[in-house]
C-alpha cells in the first residue's frame, strides 16, 4: 500500500463514514505508525492513549488498530468498527481543518 503524508492526504483519501473494513484498512496503511515512531512499542503507547490530538496520533491510531485486528484474523466487531469510524470522521475533521505534521 502506497503511504500518503499527512500533507498530501486530501478529503477524498478517506474512506466514508459507511466504508467497509476492508476499505478502512486500505486506508489505514498509507500510514506507518512503526516507522513514524521508531518502534511498536512507542506506536502502541500512542495508539492505546486515551487522547488522540494530533493527524499523527490520529493516524496512528487508526494504523495499529488495522494491526490489532489483522493480528487477530478477524474483522473489528459493531463496538469496534464505532470507535474506528469515530477515529476516521476525526481524521477527516482535521484534514479539513488543514492540520499537518509540524
Amino acid at each position: 500500500m502506497r503511504e500518503i503524508a499527512n500533507s498530501d492526504l486530501t478529503p477524498a483519501d478517506i474512506p466514508p463514514p459507511d466504508a467497509d473494513w476492508e476499505s478502512v484498512g486500505e486506508f489505514a496503511l498509507t500510514f506507518n505508525g512503526f516507522h513514524r515512531w521508531g518502534s511498536f512499542k512507542e506506536c502502541a503507547r500512542i495508539a492505546n492513549a486515551e487522547l488522540h490530538e494530533s493527524l499523527d496520533e490520529l493516524r496512528t491510531c487508526l494504523f495499529f488498530e488495522q494491526r490489532r485486528w489483522q493480528h487477530y484474523g478477524d474483522e473489528p466487531d459493531e463496538e469496534a468498527m464505532a470507535y474506528i469510524r469515530g477515529v476516521i470522521e476525526k481524521i477527516r475533521a482535521a484534514v479539513r481543518a488543514g492540520e499537518a505534521t509540524p
